[in-house]
């Protein structure tokens, strides 16, 4: 039986914990957030805790579930690691690459398993769609956004994500993730663009952005996302991903709202065209984002119990985040960034 603590009960945080809930191999050792206390009913028995650290030593958990804000990943990570635990981490895996690198790292040092919340990954439509890209043969054009129109509580969170985190960097992780696993070339450069559009944010954050990034392989990938009350509902989900053999493209995008979460994983069905006809490929009977979080949380003590190597899905999400913060970077500086320099 893992022992588990979760730390972070907001929307991602809160369906983990529910996923270690009824998994039969694992027990909740503790929950953590701001307040020290848990309302939701199934977690009520559970102790709860105000202060990772107190948390951490007093539970000695086997693996650290970690969905705060952004900015505290890092530190969350490599300290349950150093206390013995294996950590899963809610994307982005840091905020800067340095501090991811360092996670890495220590996990490599220590011999953690570190899982990153890279939730596409465990979901079989978005499998196959990688699978009939890479079957049609580079170099490819990426063509991929998620703009979510919000109001209410959640514009409040994403203001709140917006303290520490852009759109297109807490976002857009989910979505390079996917051109790099397709496309398996380094990244070289990015030039990206982006506005703030609401006096509700800081002077020195945007809610709006979009990038382009060039692979070593001649692949192009271009990545939009905004998040607000003005966002449009129009062409806010696309999904396509061109080659010289065809194309590959998501059909049921724009299905539902742009807040919908559910929506966002959601393929619906995928029309593969090459020259020679297209044909379509159903995906009925989707998983939604809790059964998505009980699938990333089984992988999670399966690759605990298999010991199964985890090389390759750590680099992939020290490389996503280098081109979305390189995004970043050309966003505020106005330059393009080329990935052999370093990004802060």
């Amino acid at each position: 039986m893992t022992r588990v603590l979760i730390a972070g009960l907001g929307n991602m945080g809160l369906s983990h914990a529910l996923a270690y809930h009824h998994h039969p191999d694992a027990q909740i050792v503790g929950l953590v957030n701001r307040s020290g206390r848990v309302n939701h009913t199934d977690l009520a028995g559970y102790p709860a805790y105000s202060d990772f650290n107190t948390a951490v030593s007093e539970t000695k958990p086997d693996l650290v579930a970690i969905a705060t804000y952004s900015d505290s990943h890092a530190d969350y990570a490599c300290a349950a690691m150093e206390t013995g635990a294996h950590v899963f981490v809610e994307k982005p895996l840091a905020t800067n690459v340095a501090d991811a690198r360092r996670v890495v790292e220590t996990a490599t040092r220590l011999n953690r398993k570190l899982v990153v919340g890279y939730i596409l990954r465990h979901h079989p439509s978005w499998m196959r769609l990688i699978a009939e890209a890479r079957n049609l043969g580079g170099p490819y054009v990426f063509r991929l956004n998620l703009n979510q129109q919000s109001s209410g509580a959640e514009w409040e969170t994403h203001k709140a994500l917006m303290q520490t985190t852009s759109p297109i960097v807490d976002c857009g992780v989910h979505y390079v993730d996917v051109m790099c696993q397709i496309t398996d070339a380094q990244p070289v450069r990015v030039h990206g663009m982006g506005l703030r559009l609401s006096d509700e944010i800081a002077s020195d954050m945007y809610n709006y952005g979009q990038f382009q990034v060039v692979f070593a392989d001649g692949s192009v990938g271009w990545y939009e996302a905004g998040w607000g009350p003005m966002m449009s509902e129009t062409a806010f989900f696309v999904k396509d991903i061109v080659s010289p053999n065809g194309s590959v493209s998501i059909t049921d995008g724009n299905k539902g709202a742009s807040s919908d979460i559910d929506g966002h994983t959601k393929v619906g069905g995928l029309l593969v065209h090459t020259p020679h006809g297209d044909h379509t490929i159903e995906m009925p009977d989707e998983p939604g984002h809790q059964e998505l979080c009980d699938a990333e949380q089984a992988y999670m003590l399966r690759a605990i119990a298999e010991d199964i190597d985890l090389s390759r899905h750590m680099n992939d999400a020290v490389q996503s985040l280098a081109i979305c913060l390189a995004a970043d970077q050309s966003i505020r500086t106005g330059q393009p960034v080329s990935l052999e320099e370093p990004t802060q």
